[in-house]
């Protein structure tokens, strides 16, 4: 910090009077570190405005021969506050008023040159530090390809890179200290939404790896994301490589022992070196040693960090107990502070292509609880029966991210459904190659391959004409978003259940969320009735040739068969059918359906089967009686931001 002579404890005033000494008469600095650390850290102890009330008392009481040289000093310190943090200057009220009085101060005592010197009508705006939604940058650039097979590992790396910074630098030292002090994220949607899109992007990854019904495919997902992580280290993106990692570490992706098989050599060293370059051992010293080495624009892993900080904060107390500031504290703080907060003006060379943007707002959005991760993971390799004591749930993955869990932003239905037009538009921008307002199926295929487990093409036609217009996949979307996030509304008494989760889909008939397979009816656990499609008549009761086929996502077909079945009652571990491989499954909650009371002694039963492939396995799909509902995160997210501070406004 230089020679303060303060010690390890000294009031605000000998702070702020030792600081204001060590500028010379030119306004230069003697080589000391703690004027930009007190000035970072002042707001642990005060506000910006009252630091600045102490300065504008100090400045209008000096006295004696040297007060004239002594004021100089104060202008060159608040000059020094305005050049190092002028964000502070633009969005505090008070801080701006003050400072507006300070100029008045010297005015009147005829100090021209110190009017000058704390001028601050030249600042650019920082508004977009606090606002949730910026305005859109118009692309220059060609037509994107928004299917996630077909970008490149630095085009997905970019992108993200440019996502993450975009979040990380409206975090604020504020934000910081309240977390830091409180513990939590209550009233700080600013941090939240970062550590939101972190787990966003985690929760994505793994659900894309298990999008893919082969293990070679599931094999070729995850070396694409390896290959992902190799950028963003390049990018000194730490924070999304530990979210990429983090996902591929997760107990639902390392458990695919088939799926590991088909990695080659080279990918699963790369896999382990990224583990261990992000691993919690020894303190996380292999990450700590790699960003020490980093130079120029970088993104931090924020949990690490904020242990730090916590940890500095649990250990030294703010005050000594003769009421002076704790100067070790401060130094400590402001050692890991310093690097955060340096991220507001850090700047990058990215060119992100918006339309990409938008798409991948939305995909990190849509993603799901753990336990319903893994218990699709389970259904794609189902647990060796050899391996009595193989986990029911998730466990903690080898990168440990279990300070980031739980965050759950409240969805704000104007963000969310800009985030959605802005998707449409972009969808149509790039694939709308005619220009008529309609996408093919084809098409919508490749943009539903974003977003795993998402709805079939025939549930979006809803005129059945084979295309998809801008008001069909608007509708569908804000759809989709109401059932999950608010999952069917306050009023919604109904808990139904299945036991398959042979493919995530949507109802072909009323669009309700289904992981698994289109069902004639469905049990509630609360009350006594059999729920039914709408669409399906009373009349058509002999299913033995109905069959359904709906398209999924990933281009594969699904030919659903419905018959008649005795109910039959089954538990988590014991299904009511015979076939191997099958014993594992889920329950959901569902929109609410047309219903009507029905015996209990019979129910409907679906056959499914993958058209496109060669079948493997016939399940027999039944219905019965849990209990769970599916509750998926959210991430507020928003798109669309400029990336120089000067467009941000």
């Amino acid at each position: 910090m230089g020679s303060s002579g303060l010690g390890k404890a000294a009031t605000l005033d000998e702070l702020l009077s030792t600081c204001i000494e060590m500028f010379d008469d030119n306004g230069e600095l003697n080589n000391s570190y703690l004027p930009r650390i007190v000035l970072l850290m002042h707001r642990w102890y005060l506000s910006s405005t009252e630091l600045a009330e102490k300065l504008l008392c100090m400045y209008r009481d000096a006295s004696g021969e040297s007060c004239d040289e002594f004021r100089l000093k104060i202008c060159y310190f608040m000059r020094y506050w305005i050049l190092k943090f002028p964000a502070e200057f633009n969005l505090d009220l008070g801080l701006i008023r003050m400072t507006e009085e300070f100029r008045e101060v010297a005015s009147q005592l005829g100090y021209e040159k110190h009017i000058s010197l704390i001028d601050i009508s030249s600042i650019p705006s920082y508004d977009w530090m606090r606002r949730v939604t910026q305005r859109k940058k118009v692309s220059k650039k060609g037509k994107a390809c928004l299917l996630f097979d077909h970008l490149e590992p630095i085009e997905l790396a970019e992108h993200l890179t440019f996502l993450e910074h975009k979040s990380f630098r409206r975090i604020s030292f504020t934000d910081y200290q309240s977390y830091v002090i409180h513990g939590c994220l209550e009233n700080n949607p600013t941090l939240e939404r970062s550590i939101a899109l972190f787990n966003g992007i985690s929760k994505w990854v793994q659900l894309m790896v298990l999008s893919k019904p082969t293990p070679q495919q599931r094999a070729e997902v995850i070396t694409k994301f390896i290959n992902v992580a190799k950028k963003l280290l390049q990018l000194k993106n730490f924070n999304t490589l530990m979210a990429v990692v983090g996902g591929l570490s997760h107990s639902s992706i390392s458990r695919l022992k088939e799926t590991h098989s088909h990695l080659s050599s080279e990918v699963t060293k790369n896999w382990h070196e990224m583990t261990e370059l992000v691993s919690s051992n020894g303190n996380y010293c292999s990450y700590r040693r790699a960003f020490a080495d980093c130079e120029g624009f970088k993104i931090p892993i924020l949990g690490v960090h904020l242990k730090d900080l916590i940890a500095v904060h649990v250990i030294f107390p703010d005050w000594t107990e003769d009421n002076k500031v704790n100067i070790v504290k401060m130094h400590q703080l402001s050692v890991t502070l310093s690097e955060l907060v340096s991220l507001q003006n850090a700047s990058h060379h990215l060119e992100p292509n918006m339309d990409l943007i938008n798409l991948l707002t939305l995909s990190l959005d849509l993603y799901h609880t753990e336990d319903d991760i893994y218990k699709l993971s389970l259904v794609l390799e189902p647990r060796n029966s050899k391996s009595p004591t193989s986990p029911t749930t998730p466990t903690k993955p080898v990168v440990p991210l279990e300070w980031a869990s739980g965050v759950m932003p409240k969805p704000d239905p104007t963000v969310i459904n800009k985030h959605i037009r802005k998707l449409v538009e972009s969808v149509f921008r790039n694939y709308d190659h005619d220009h008529d307002g309609y996408i093919s199926q084809e098409d919508f295929e490749s943009i539903a391959a974003n977003f795993p487990f998402l709805d079939s093409f025939c549930v979006l036609d809803k005129d059945q004409d084979g295309l998809i217009s801008k008001d069909e996949m608007m509708a569908y979307f804000l759809r989709a978003k109401s059932q999950l996030h608010c999952k069917m509304g306050p009023g919604f008494v109904h808990n139904f259940q299945e036991m398959t989760y042979l493919k995530p889909t949507f109802c072909e008939h009323c669009a309700g969320f289904l992981w698994g397979i289109i069902k004639q009816g469905y049990k509630c656990k609360v009350q006594d009735e059999v729920f039914e499609f709408p669409g399906v008549a009373a009349g058509h009761r002999d299913l033995d040739s109905r069959a359904i086929t709906l398209v999924t996502g990933s281009s594969r077909k699904i030919s659903v068969r419905l018959q008649r079945a005795t109910t039959s009652q089954a538990t988590q571990t014991e299904p009511v059918w015979s076939e191997a491989g099958w014993g594992d499954s889920g329950s959901h909650t569902f929109p609410k359906m047309k219903s009507k009371f029905h015996d209990k002694a019979a129910k409907d039963k679906g056959f499914a089967k993958w058209e496109n492939e060669k079948p493997r396995v016939q399940a027999g799909v039944d219905v019965v009686d849990r209990g769970t509902e599916f509750e998926p995160d959210q991430d507020e997210a928003d798109v669309g931001e400029t990336r120089q501070d000067g467009e941000d406004g």
